[in-house]
């Protein structure tokens, strides 16, 4: 989403580091490019004026002019100041000090408020938490079925009634289903509209009213750009919500409502979704995502996917497979598997530093690649995967059929994966130095 921001900064910062020394005019000339690419990334202009005006302030200062490398140093303030801009700090969920704790989701419909009520309850139980769903969409029975699908294919209860019962019944209802299941947090999916209306806030104020929500968050489609602003702004004046989940981050809209909503709500988003998997839903960092947008990458969250994926035994008994050049294309698709829990390749590569989103699309690797390179070995018998020398002529061409692909792909692979162990083979002893593994090159 972020994208064509992201590349347009880093262009600007380059040019700036090539420029050595800067004056109060390269300052001026740097705000006028910030300022056109955040418009350009439809940012609400008055939040664009308010961030040139600070980062200007502090970069005419002593701070960049006199400073012995002022790129880097206009680089850290706007890092510094587009931080701000989404939050400064992270906001957590407050969980109440008697359970069962109340969250209340409310947003219009299409915003993704069904799969984020789902994709929350699967974060909370990540957390220790036992949670439930109430399905109390009573307007669309198609969320009823959906969310009801996503609770029984996440293992996660789900409480529901006939659309016809009213709300605060169905709700009253469901925290004594709660109760009974000894769960501690309790998700409320409430209706949405596909416009905001007198009687759809009425609704949510009597839900409100009724249940006493611990949170309330407001679900808000990051594609729609400003229109998301103006959302959630109405949302705030009418039911004074908590904070805000952001979904759809990983489209390719420009992204601009994620830098204004903090300032023009003055509430703090709370969590962002990143893809359509129940795990794609992030604690919303705001240094992390302002590290991402200036190409900085994104290391504590590439760690943190890491260890949730990560299996500690595995990863032991790899190492000693790497030093002794022993691996197998089973154990090459286990990695692979594992990398792919992670996320879409193209948002991992995003959080290694130094990677723009241009840079990660140039690199010859995507999720459509590690697919077929899967494919290929998944073809493969398990003698053939273990002695990869056994793949004739004929085997290969079986294997391209099986794999859907051709069979140059196959024999691209058979030799990468022999100069692979070769290479590692040359470097044990730890002779050699470290070289990285050309599988994907």
């Amino acid at each position: 989403m972020f994208d064509s921001l992201s590349n347009r900064l880093q262009g600007l910062f380059d040019r700036l580091k090539g420029r050595g020394a800067l004056n109060e005019a390269d300052v001026d000339a740097a705000m006028r490019d910030i300022r056109l690419a955040l418009l350009e990334a439809d940012v609400n202009f008055k939040v664009v004026k308010q961030f040139i005006a600070k980062v200007r302030e502090r970069c005419v200062g002593v701070e960049v002019l006199h400073s012995v490398t002022p790129a880097q140093q206009v680089v850290k303030i706007v890092h510094d100041e587009m931080t701000s801009l989404l939050g400064s700090t992270d906001s957590k969920i407050l969980f109440a000090s008697q359970p069962p704790t109340i969250v209340m989701m409310v947003g219009l419909q299409g915003s993704g408020k069904t799969t984020a009520s789902a994709k929350l309850a699967n974060w909370m139980r990540k957390q220790g938490r036992r949670p439930l769903m109430i399905a109390a969409d009573v307007y669309r029975p198609a969320a009823i079925d959906q969310l009801s699908t996503l609770g029984a294919e996440n293992d996660i209860p789900v409480f529901s009634a006939p659309p016809s019962t009213p709300v605060t019944s169905i709700v009253a209802s469901g925290l004594a289903d709660a109760a009974r299941l000894g769960c501690d947090v309790v998700i409320v999916d409430t209706a949405g509209r596909l416009h905001i209306d007198e009687k759809m806030m009425a609704e949510l104020q009597e839900v409100k009213k009724f249940a006493k929500p611990h949170q309330i968050l407001l679900v808000v489609d990051s594609m729609i750009g400003q229109d998301a602003v103006n959302i959630a702004g109405s949302f705030q004046g009418q039911l004074d919500f908590d904070g805000i989940i952001l979904t759809k981050l990983d489209g390719d809209a420009r992204g601009g409502a994620a830098l204004s909503m903090r300032s023009v709500t003055g509430k703090p988003i709370k969590f962002a979704s990143f893809g359509e998997k129940m795990d794609s839903l992030e604690v919303f960092h705001p240094d992390r995502l302002a590290s991402r947008i200036l190409g900085m990458g994104d290391i504590l969250s590439l760690v943190e996917k890491a260890q949730e994926v990560a299996d500690v035994d595995k990863a032991r008994q790899m190492e000693e497979k790497l030093r002794k050049a022993e691996f197998t294309f089973d154990d090459f698709l286990d990695q692979m598997k594992q990398l792919r829990k992670m996320g879409p390749i193209g948002q991992i590569l995003k959080m290694i530093p130094g990677v723009s989103g241009a840079a990660a699309k140039n690199l010859k690797v995507s999720d459509s690649d590690l697919t077929r390179l899967q494919a290929m070995i998944e073809s493969m018998t398990p003698k053939e995967r273990n002695n990869p020398s056994i793949i004739t002529g004929s085997r290969r061409k079986r294997i391209a059929d099986g794999s859907g692909t051709a069979v140059y792909e196959v024999n691209q692979l058979l030799k990468q994966f022999a100069q692979t162990k070769k290479m590692l083979k040359s470097m044990m002893g730890g002779k050699g130095g470290r070289k990285g593994l050309p599988f994907l090159q």
